[in-house]
């Protein structure tokens, strides 16, 4: 996968993460929070190993 595609595919399981923890703290359930925490975390992993590709690509 490129470096671009993993940035994207990051981006879009940070705002999924972003999503759940918010309707963990709207409903009041912590593991949908931890759940939202987690993806998130992961999400912004994969945004960098997509910036580390496009790094060694230039």
């Amino acid at each position: 996968m490129s470096g671009l595609g993993d940035k994207i595919k990051g981006k879009a399981e940070e705002l999924k993460g972003e999503a759940k923890a918010k309707a963990g703290d709207a409903t009041d359930n912590p593991d949908l929070q931890a759940e939202g925490h987690g993806d998130k975390a992961a999400g912004n992993a994969q945004q960098a190993v997509g910036e580390v590709k496009d790094a060694f690509k230039h």
